[in-house]
Formats: structure tokens, sequence, C-alpha cells
């Protein structure tokens, strides 16, 4: 029998209970087949729902934002620090132009559709009145004291028809919970006493600003508040801590593992602290995860604003590489801006926002072409042959996420040729590809839990030379997750055929993208017995293992292209599992 509830013929030369067999076989084909093949099908467009976690309202709500933008704001930015150490006087913070309507303007000029404000950090600082600390906003000479900047960023974001998220740290170093803690001080008699404190403060920032779709608690949180968000933040995802709906990527790089499971099992998701490295597709619990890194980040790493960082700032091209890995691969960017200590975001910082957003739109506007069906086989049939190097596919997520494999087709000149094959889609995959000249593109969905409803669209994007000449200029050969390795070593080989094919200098190397930072267990990846084929024949002098677990390979003659280029590595897992990308870069000088 086959999927569809199909028997084979049944042969000739039949016994008596074999023909009462086959009568019932005909009572079968004629009565009960169609009823039985057209319930299977339903089942199949349900996806067996039950069996598949689906995401809440606010978690596909989430994921339709796709860009947020964070706003990191503190006396850390007086201090040219990235925590707040207490040494700011308030009488200095004087906010001389603050302006919520700049920060949403500049959110939307790259297409955030969130802001997601840092409320309170680390040193405790609150910026919207409250009576809970002395250490806050009605503490400053702004408005006299009467300034509340979480009011105004809440009717600004209504105002500029954007959602708002809270950043609340659950610690505080003023009450001995720092960073890291979770809310725990380190003087066990003033716990409770701290808990009613932040439970109040979490309650002020839930019932007096609007609707909030976004509760941040960085790191965990440790403090009883399930019954306050049960109450007062029903619509909005919470990240991280006991009732947390999305999990940390697991780095602050800009960057989200491939394949990205959006499920993963309970037991990790009530940790607090689950990651990508808990993502498991057959896990029981639906909790994506969300990608935050700031802006001042090229050659640096800086939360919060600081004099003379221009030169962190992020390119056009360096954003683009991000937003690839990140809401390519299906997750949420959360990019991050600075204000000054004036209250504004720099005008060198706008400027970069403004020329993403333009980049994102000369890319993805407009699509060549695009369709949308829940069949086995997708197709984007072009009038004439089509130039294409980019494919954007799209699950209908209210049935959960479903697509396990697929496989991109062109038809050219009759024939349909394999382009490009992928694991997992979610919310939307950007498949980017060598140009096709194509007359169809065709879209085989090899493994899925149900029939999803796919969206495709095609592009032909003309990508910039600053791009194709860029020195950081990486290529993803390969992945692993927490399950790929283990404690036995495992032979792996990479071939390099299509991307050596100039003499030079390249390197292969292991980014990790999550790991397990709570264990005290080693982690990532050990290897042994590299060895390499080039020019036809194993090539040890063109081979130098590197001590960050990498290697260097070096090409100082041209062969023909039957030669294949291959490279095989043993491989098994540390203690402390990992997930990561493996990627390939030519060394340029």
């Amino acid at each position: 029998m086959n999927a569809f509830g199909n028997f084979n013929p049944l042969p000739l030369g039949l016994s008596f209970p074999e023909i009462q067999i086959f009568k019932s076989y005909v009572v079968y084909m004629r009565f009960l087949k169609p009823f039985l093949g057209m319930l299977f099908f339903l089942l199949l467009q349900t996806g067996f729902s039950q069996n598949i976690p689906l995401p809440s309202e606010a978690q596909l709500r989430w994921h339709a934002f796709e860009q947020i933008m964070f706003v990191h704001l503190s006396p850390a930015a007086w201090q040219g620090r990235e925590y707040d150490n207490g040494s700011t006087p308030l009488s200095d913070i004087k906010l001389s132009k603050l302006d919520t309507d700049q920060w949403c303007e500049v959110a939307k000029s790259w297409g955030a559709n969130m802001i997601v404000f840092v409320a309170k950090h680390a040193g405790g600082f609150c910026w919207w009145q409250t009576q809970t600390t002395e250490y806050g906003i009605r503490n400053v000479p702004w408005k006299n004291g009467q300034g509340d900047v979480l009011k105004d960023l809440a009717a600004s974001t209504a105002k500029y028809g954007l959602d708002l998220g809270i950043y609340v740290y659950p610690g505080d170093e003023q009450w001995g919970a720092g960073i890291g803690s979770g809310g725990i001080t380190k003087d066990p008699s003033r716990q409770e006493e701290y808990n009613r404190v932040f439970r109040q403060q979490l309650t002020e920032v839930l019932t007096n600003y609007g609707p909030i779709r976004e509760v941040w608690f960085d790191g965990n949180c440790h403090i009883p508040v399930e019954d306050i968000l049960k109450q007062h933040a029903s619509e909005a995802v919470i990240f991280q801590g006991k009732m947390a709906s999305l999990r940390w990527v697991g780095n602050e790089d800009g960057i989200a593992p491939y394949p990205n499971w959006y499920t993963l099992k309970t037991a990790d998701l009530k940790t607090g602290t689950a990651t990508a490295l808990h993502s498991d597709p057959n896990g029981d619990a639906y909790a994506p995860v969300e990608v935050d890194v700031p802006l001042l980040k090229n050659g640096g790493h800086k939360w919060f604003w600081a004099p003379d960082t221009d030169h962190l700032l992020m390119t056009t091209d360096q954003l683009m590489d991000l937003y690839y890995k990140s809401v390519g691969r299906g997750a949420v960017l959360l990019l991050n801006s600075s204000p000054d200590t004036s209250g504004l975001i720099p005008k060198s910082h706008v400027e970069v926002y403004r020329k993403f957003g333009e980049e994102l739109n000369r890319r993805f506007e407009s699509p060549l072409l695009s369709t949308s069906g829940n069949e086995r086989n997708l197709e984007l049939a072009f009038p004439k042959p089509t130039a294409v190097n980019h494919l954007i596919l799209q699950e209908d997520l209210r049935k959960g996420q479903q697509v396990r494999s697929y496989l991109i087709e062109g038809l050219r000149e009759g024939k349909w040729q394999a382009i490009y094959q992928g694991s997992s889609i979610g919310h939307k995959k950007i498949d980017y590809f060598p140009t096709e000249t194509v007359e169809k593109l065709r879209v085989r969905l090899l493994e899925t839990v149900g029939t999803p409803n796919l969206t495709a669209s095609a592009y032909f994007i003309e990508m910039p030379e600053t791009a194709s000449e860029s020195k950081d200029e990486k290529t993803l050969i390969g992945t692993w997750d927490s399950n790929t390795f283990d404690s036995e070593w495992k032979e792996i080989t990479f071939d390099l055929t299509p991307y050596l094919n100039q003499i030079g200098e390249y390197e292969v190397y292991f980014s990790t993208i999550a790991y397990d930072f709570q264990s005290k267990d080693p982690s990532g990846l050990e290897f042994s017995d590299w060895t390499l084929e080039l020019y036809g024949r194993k090539a040890p002098e063109s081979l130098q293992v590197l001590p960050h677990g990498g290697v260097r390979i070096t090409r100082s003659q041209q062969t023909l292209d039957e030669f294949p280029s291959k490279l095989s590595v043993k491989i098994k897992s540390r203690p402390a599992k990992s997930v990561g990308d493996i990627l390939l870069k030519r060394i340029t000088y």
C-alpha cells in the first residue's frame, strides 16, 4: 500500500479464501477507497497538527516583524562603558535633544517593525517614573525630573505604527544582583525585598504604556513573575525565563544556525536559558530564536554609545550578510541602536541604517515572479528564459514548521537540473546561488510533516562589486548541529572543487554559533587526520593545520577541471555540545 492507500493488483488463480478477500478488496476499491483517500489527504492538509507544536498569535506576529530595533541607553553611555558602574552623577544626565520620534524614524528607515527599549539595564537606572528606586529618570535635570522616556517612546511608536517591547533586567547592581544573576541577590536576606521591587517594576512597565509585544529577560529571570506575565503580557512574546516563548540564538554576532528549527523539548525550554543549541525538529515546544547584534560591531562590540566609535559601525555589505544569515535563515534580526548622551541616535549611525534600508529595498522590493500552493512540487513558469539568482521561500506557520528538506531545480532546454538543496524554511528562507537562466523554477519537497502551504518568490539581484570583492567574503560549505558529532571520531569530506578555482590561499574553518554556555565542560569540536586531494593526488604540502581548528590550503597550480579538490577530516564533539557553520574564504592581501 502506498501513501494514498492504493493496493497493488492481486494475482490470478485465487483459492476460495483468497476469493473472499478479493471480494472485500473490490468493495474497498469501489466504495471505501475514495473516502479513505480523501480522509488521508485531509490529514496531510492539516499536517497532523495535534503532533506538531503550533505558534501562538503572539509568536506569529513576532515572526512577521522580521526586523526589530533595539535601543540601548543608560548611564554607561556617559561612562564610555558597556555596564553602568554608578559613577555618573544624575545631574549630568541632561538629555538636551532626546527625541523618541527620531528613534522611530530611524527604525522605519531600515524596515524595523518594533522597538525593544532597554528600560532598565543591569546598573538599575530606570527610564520611567517609578518610586521603586532613587536611581532613575525622576532624579535627573531633564524636564525637571518629570520626564518619562518610556511614555514618550510609547506615544512615538503608536504614531509611527510600530510595536513596542521592553527590556527590564531581572538583576540590579544596586541590590547586589549583578550581571548573570537572573535577579538572585548575593545577600539572601535581601532577596524577598528585591523580589517585591522587581515585581513592581515589571508591573509598571507592562500596565502603564499601552500594549507591550515583547518582554526581554536578559540571561534568565529567577524571580517569580509568572502571574504578572499571564495577566499583563498575554499578547507578548517572552525572551528567556521560565515562561519563555523565544530563545536567544547563542551569540551576539547576528547569525542564526542553519538548519533553523523553531521547536525544542519542553524540558529545555523550561530552563529559561535554551538557545539554538537546543533546537529539535521533533521537539514538543515551539520557541524560535531571536538574533541580537550591535551596530557597533565592525572590529569591536559595543551596545552603548561612546565617543570616537564610528570606526565600529558596520558597513552595508556587512549588514546585508547578517540579514541573509538571520532573516534569510528564518530568524528575526534584533539590530541595536545607541543614542548618545544628548538622547539622539548620531547622524553617522542614521546614515548607516538608511543605506541598509535602501539596499534591502533594492534587492527584495520587486520579485520577478511569485506563486503559492500546497503541492509537493511548486513551480514558477517564466514567459521566456529568465536569469535568476535568488529564491525566497516562506511557510504558512499557522500549520507549524513542516518542511524538513527540499530541492530547487531549474528547467533549461527541457531538462530539470538541481540548483540548491536545503532543509528548514520556516517564516523565510533566502536561497541565493550563481545566476541561472531558466524557463521554470521548481521547489520539490523531499521531506515534510504534513503538507505545508508555501510561497515562493524569484529574484535576479545585481550584487554590488564591494560585496564580491570583500576581504571578509565567506562561503558556507556546511553546518553542524548538536547531534551531528558525538564522542566518537566521524570522518567527513568536503568537495571544494567549485571554490578552489583560482591560484591562491584559502581557509576552511568551523565557526561556533551557539554552545552550552552553562556547562563547565569544554565545548566545540576536535579534529584529526586532515587530508587534501589536489592536482589528482594527495597534497599534504598544500595543507596547513591552523591552531583554531581550521586549515589553510595553498593552490599554486592550475589543473584540468577533472581533478577534484577534496578535504577530509575526522571530527568529534567535546562534552559540551555546539552548533555552527563551516566556512571557506579566499585570503586576499
